[in-house]
């Protein structure tokens, strides 16, 4: 019986890992994760499409951060306009231009830059933090990535699975700089 490996397999450059991934594809070997150092254009595509089982295409599948960041974007909107509801009718009412205070529908243009900026703010915060954490990446968690040179120039496939040769000779095929494996 042999026992489950995680193999590395390391590019040096995005096209030939776009090209070994799907050599890597065709060979029906499952990728657990890549690591690059900048966004690769089709990448999130190739994986999610080409990818040999269900499990695989389902880990790839496309986020709802976006659905996430509207609801907090209608948070901003709904924050900002009963902040300054508040503001013009119970805190510092004042009557500007003619138009009372608490009449705050029709003074609703004036904090229409307001009411932009902390939707902004909120959407662009709360995103954020959601997407930090999603990837736990929050403060105090251990460090995920198996090889620090993918911070700067190089491109990392991460494989799980128990035979070891067959990976090997198709990450070779692939065109990988270096191949390093490691217990599960």
């Amino acid at each position: 019986m042999m026992s489950t490996k995680i193999i590395y397999g390391l590019f040096g450059d995005d096209d030939i890992m776009m090209d070994g991934i799907k050599k890597i594809f065709a060979n029906n070997i499952a990728i657990h994760e890549v690591y690059t150092p900048f966004p690769v254009h089709g990448l999130d595509k190739l994986l999610h499409k080409s990818a040999p089982d269900q499990a695989t295409r389902d880990k790839f599948k496309d986020t709802r951060l976006t659905y996430a960041t509207f609801c907090f974007g209608l948070y901003g909107v709904t924050l900002a306009s009963l902040m300054t509801f508040y503001i013009m009718n119970y805190d510092w009412q004042q009557d500007i231009g003619g138009k009372p205070s608490f009449d705050w529908f029709h003074n609703m243009p004036a904090f229409v830059p307001v009411m932009f900026e902390l939707t902004v703010f909120c959407a662009a915060h709360l995103t954020c933090w959601v997407y930090m954490f999603i990837n736990n990446m929050y403060f105090g968690a251990p460090a995920q990535n198996p090889d620090p040179r993918t911070t700067d120039d190089k491109f990392l496939v991460e494989i799980i699975s128990d035979d070891l040769e067959n990976v090997k000779k198709v990450l070779i095929d692939a065109g990988v700089e270096e191949i390093t494996i490691k217990d599960a």
